[in-house]
């Protein structure tokens, strides 16, 4: 099975190095020196990592026979993927790969049906999980531990506990406007 583990990034320096955008969570064992990976498009590849450092919080790599900027910058955007075993799983029990998400029934904690995981989406500060509902509509799901408590592999479902307007636009609160701040203000001078 194949797994994205990371998003080519602009060049770094002169000699080849690039920046990536890291998506999975063992980059020590994904992206470590020697892995070989395929890339999207196929074109592209497949990689091998030569080095890799963290320079001020961002994971640098260079790929064997890429050694100067112009290289590197043909490059970018393109994605990583490694190669994984379906039964291998992740050692933080916090932790899913996307194949394993798919497909889940998402259900709200009273138990009302949601939907089904259909598409897992990477965004820089945490993951949308995208649920087709049953009327064919899509809804994004923010994956974090306060909306999407639990994730129950063997009984195949994500339970998740939607802030009001997530699942239906008439139960969201809406802040006051800014003519009603506006008036507040006025009134309290």
């Amino acid at each position: 099975m194949q797994l994205v583990v990371a998003r080519i990034g602009r060049a770094h320096g002169i000699k080849g190095e690039v920046t990536v955008e890291v998506r999975t969570d063992e980059p020590e064992l994904r992206l470590a020196p020697g892995a070989v990976l395929a890339t999207e498009p196929a074109s592209a590849g497949p990689l091998t990592i030569e080095t890799g450092r963290v320079h001020s919080g961002r994971l640098l790599l260079r790929f064997e026979g890429v050694r100067d900027r112009t290289g590197a910058e043909a490059l970018r955007n393109i994605l990583l993927i490694a190669e994984v075993d379906p039964e291998e799983v992740p050692e933080d029990p916090e932790e899913f790969y996307d194949h394993q998400l798919i497909d889940l029934d998402v259900v709200t904690v009273d138990g009302t049906e949601v939907g089904r995981i259909s598409e897992i989406s990477h965004l820089p500060y945490h993951d949308l999980l995208i649920v087709r509902r049953p009327d064919g509509g899509e809804v994004m799901i923010p994956f974090v531990s306060e909306v999407v408590p639990e994730i129950d592999l063997e009984a195949q479902r994500a339970v998740i506990d939607p802030p009001p307007g997530l699942l239906n636009e008439t139960d969201a609160e809406i802040a006051g406007s800014r003519a009603e701040v506006s008036k507040d203000e006025g009134a309290s001078s």
